[in-house]
């Protein structure tokens, strides 16, 4: 995957590894019922203390294993990158918690998202047109309601009116929520990066 387009991110191979090593070790305390390991903002590079939003993603063979994560930033991003991590091993609503067995088996995946912009539009037809296919992540909100999808999920769902009827029903409403009343929509990049493409590198 790897988006970069229009991320204001930049890290080092070995930032973006140290990143990945972070994620795992969290995730592997969680699941074994321990306590995370310490993170030292002291001996990190400026990079990876600077705030930032991001998301873990989780696959077994190329399926989907868990993703959770946050939309704005809060804290610095190793602390996020940890948090999401466990978050999404052990609480992703959509699955069962990973199992220890599992754990050599998951590739993990890290996004981080540039800051949230809303995008304005005048009618389904044009929100459709305004969407970037590969490039935007969207967030649709309605009240209460919210849900996001990150630009990776554009590699399974190409088409903007399928891309936001599938978001629309994740936000717990129809397929054609999004046609129907004014929804605020944002869009933001990532700049992602995994396991597996370091495997292969």
């Amino acid at each position: 995957m790897g988006q970069e387009a229009g991320a204001t991110f930049k890290f080092t191979h070995a930032e973006k590894r140290q990143l990945l090593e972070i994620a795992r070790a969290a995730l592997t305390a969680a699941v074994n019922h321990q306590a995370p390991p310490t993170l030292s903002l002291d001996t990190l590079p400026p990079a990876l203390r600077q705030p930032a939003a991001c998301f873990v993603t989780l696959h077994i063979d190329g399926a989907l294993r868990g993703c959770t994560g946050s939309l704005t930033a809060q804290r610095p991003l190793v602390y996020e990158v940890s948090r999401a991590a466990i978050q999404t091993a052990m609480h992703d609503p959509r699955f069962s918690p990973v199992t220890p067995e599992e754990v050599p088996l998951l590739d993990i995946e890290i996004s981080v998202l540039t800051p949230p912009e809303p995008l304005p539009y005048d009618s389904p037809e044009d929100l459709c047109n305004k969407l970037r296919p590969g490039i935007d992540g969207v967030t649709l909100r309605q009240g209460n309601h919210r849900a996001t999808f990150l630009p990776q999920v554009w590699q399974r769902i190409p088409e903007p009116a399928h891309f936001l009827s599938f978001l629309s029903r994740k936000m717990g409403l129809s397929a054609n929520a999004w046609r129907n009343g004014k929804m605020q929509v944002e869009i933001y990049q990532t700049l992602a990066w995994s396991e597996a493409e370091f495997a292969r590198a």
